[in-house]
């Protein structure tokens, strides 16, 4: 909804630090808020927010949020400063800290540290060390559930500490301009593997016996480990086992999509593990026709190759037929609260989050921020955000991708090596693959993983390895 009066002529007080810094719980000095009628309308559909209250009854109150990110990349915490506009008695200490550092300060200072902030960004992999600290949402999860996607896959006993803002998935980008020179149209994107194959060949150029262009390109990272799991899931199997703990990389379908990619390389000869180690670079720099990449690429592509001409179709099936799931998605989670903090910074934090979740603004920029699909289900046929070629590749795919949880790094990291020594090493593919599962199953010894793929909606078309 529009609100009656622009947001920006209310009073706003920002504080961004550089580094972790502390809050009090009440501020001794600040704006004192006496207005509960802001003349704006409410927010949302089911979940709905009411901006019209005061807030810590409009005393001032300074609350710390950390991330990892900045208003460039974490949606927050624009959303934050506007916050502050509504309400002029609450200010928003914003501290971010690197990546490498996040996962061992904020679990360590959430622990009871009255300096610690009431609101944190999570990130769903990190799940084990968050949870401990996080207060549920005070919202009803029928309401949450009427507005958004997937809630279910978050649901512990009943409530939710956060939820998925946005998803993302895999797709192909590929280069319109190399397209173009090989002949190709609209008409010859692919739908299938097969089909994809002798695109690739077309795309694929030699000077001799070098290649000069790759028609598909999977060296790097986040290429074949981000890629087994989504080509796994087309031919029905699962990441896990019935009881959800036991990993199932060593299967059928790992060995016959390894074999397929491999082919890819040795037998159709449209990529080659000589053509240079990061396929993100070659792909910009217009070395490379093919790339399968998730949306974070298109940030990428538009801030470091700006002059790339590219366009993005939905990955490739085995058959015309549906699959039991398209890919794996993972979605950017919501903000946590701090169950350790007071009561005043508490009960804020939870206006906040209503806040996020009512409106459409948080997600839309969300959605241009992370350039990822909307969780919000109302702004999921939105055709601004579906002239994107990501969304609108993801758009018709959204009920056939499957989360499996938080999963263990392990399941990226052990085949990412089972993958090098395949196509480095030469090394057989079941040789490498049982290398992977072994070594995936030692890392997760002590793991309480459960897997969270039975919760997906067509869970009983899986097939049993």
């Amino acid at each position: 909804m529009n609100v009656r009066k622009p947001l920006a002529a209310l009073t706003a007080t920002v504080a961004l630090l550089a580094g972790v810094t502390g809050c009090s719980a009440n501020s001794t000095s600040g704006v004192i808020d006496t207005k509960a009628d802001k003349g704006l309308e409410v927010l949302g559909q089911h979940l709905t927010y009411d901006p019209n209250h005061l807030v810590n009854d409009g005393q001032p109150i300074e609350l710390g949020y950390w991330t990892w990110g900045d208003a460039s990349t974490d949606p927050v915490v624009s959303m934050l400063h506007e916050y502050e506009k509504i309400h002029p008695n609450v200010t928003f200490k914003i501290s971010q800290v690197a990546w490498s550092d996040y996962w061992v300060k904020t679990p360590l200072s959430l622990k009871g540290n009255r300096n610690a902030p009431v609101l944190f960004n999570v990130h769903n992999s990190q799940d084990a060390l968050l949870r401990p600290h996080m207060e549920a949402y005070d919202i009803d999860l029928d309401d949450l559930e009427a507005d958004y996607t997937n809630v279910g896959t978050h649901v512990v006993d009943g409530k939710v500490d956060y939820i998925d803002s946005v998803i993302n998935t895999g797709n192909i980008y590929y280069n319109k301009i190399l397209w173009k020179e090989a002949g190709l149209t609209d008409a010859d994107i692919p739908t299938t593997w097969d089909e994809f194959t002798e695109v690739a060949k077309k795309l694929t150029k030699f000077d001799g016996g070098k290649m000069v262009q790759a028609g598909f390109n999977m060296n790097g990272d986040a290429r074949y480990d981000g890629m087994w799991q989504g080509l796994n899931y087309q031919r029905g199997t699962l990441m896990f086992d019935k009881s959800g703990t036991k990993a199932n990389y060593d299967s059928k379908a790992t060995r016959e999509n390894l074999q397929f990619l491999l082919d890819l390389y040795e037998k159709d000869k449209v990529g080659s593990v000589k053509f240079g180690d990061n396929s993100e670079q070659s792909f910009g720099n217009g070395q490379t026709a093919m790339v399968y990449a998730w949306g974070a690429l298109q940030g990428i592509l538009d801030t470091k190759y700006p002059d790339i001409d590219y366009g993005v179709f939905p990955t490739p099936t085995f058959t015309k037929d549906v699959p039991f799931a398209y890919d794996r998605y993972n979605g950017e989670s919501t903000p946590g609260i701090n169950k350790h903090q007071s009561a005043e910074q508490r009960a804020v934090a939870q206006d906040v989050i209503r806040f996020l979740l009512a409106g459409d603004d948080y997600v839309r920029t969300a959605v241009k921020l992370l350039n990822s699909f909307p969780g919000k289900k109302s702004l999921q046929d939105d055709p601004e955000i579906l002239s994107n070629p990501v969304m609108a590749a993801i758009k018709p795919r959204l009920d056939r991708l499957i989360w499996p949880g938080p999963t263990p790094s392990t399941l990226e990291s052990s085949p990412k090596i089972a993958f090098q020594n395949v196509f480095q090493n030469h090394q057989p593919i079941a040789k490498a693959v049982a290398a992977a599962q072994a070594q995936i199953e030692t890392d997760m010894k002590n793991s309480d993983f459960v897997s969270l793929e039975r919760m997906y909606q067509h869970y009983d078309e899986a097939k049993q390895d």
